[in-house]
């Protein structure tokens, strides 16, 4: 994943999709295990694939579905710990996450990103 900036790049070149126009969904340290969120733009936050896609694009103007995955609570846990799988009770959790996630992209979709946020962020 720390390479998604070259997929992400061919796929915007070859569409000429506009970094505006896309969605990245990716796994948020900062969040709770299964909370979700969405956001357009900012930095990569230490998050090497949105750091990839960032550099790739060459702009940070792309929405987010940021999903909670929660903090190992030490620096030096991240690393095993968004690479571990999670136990099972956490994985339903981000599981329902990603399903609630699904309700809001036709709202997504027709650009009304005020409708999608307040339904999710709320």
């Amino acid at each position: 994943m720390n390479h998604s900036g070259l997929s992400v790049r061919a796929v915007s070149q070859f569409y000429r999709i506009h970094a505006s126009e896309i969605l990245v969904a990716h796994d948020e340290l900062d969040l709770a295990v299964g909370r979700i969120k969405l956001k357009t733009g900012g930095g990569h936050g230490g998050h090497n694939g949105l750091k990839d896609i960032i550099q790739q694009l060459g702009s940070s103007d792309f929405h987010r579905l940021r999903v909670g995955i929660g903090h190992p609570g030490h620096k030096e846990l991240v690393l095993n710990y968004v690479l571990g799988k999670p136990p099972q009770a956490e994985r339903q959790l981000i599981a329902e996450a990603i399903e609630r996630s699904l309700d809001v992209i036709p709202a997504i979709i027709e650009g009304d990103l005020a409708k999608a946020m307040n339904a999710l962020n709320g």
